[in-house]
């Protein structure tokens, strides 16, 4: 695990220490669910296919070649 340091104002951290008290969790726990929640889910380490229904490119036979642009696609 990797420590980082947040700079935060009294406030904010008062709020956070008396939360975490609250919930009976660790201010880096809470703050780990925090960033997490804010974050959206983890990444699956798949790559995403950006351009996929992008726009219309033109050309009229790609879903017959549809293997072969997704095979170039992949190998990129």
């Amino acid at each position: 695990m990797k420590r980082t340091t947040v700079k935060l104002p009294d406030d904010l951290d008062a709020r956070l220490r008396h939360e975490a008290e609250r919930r009976g969790v660790t201010v880096s726990a809470l703050t780990r669910e925090a960033i997490e929640t804010h974050l959206g889910p983890r990444p699956t380490g798949r790559r995403r296919m950006l351009a996929a229904a992008a726009g219309r490119s033109g050309a009229h036979d790609i879903s017959v070649r549809i293997e072969e642009i997704l095979r170039d696609e992949v190998t990129r």
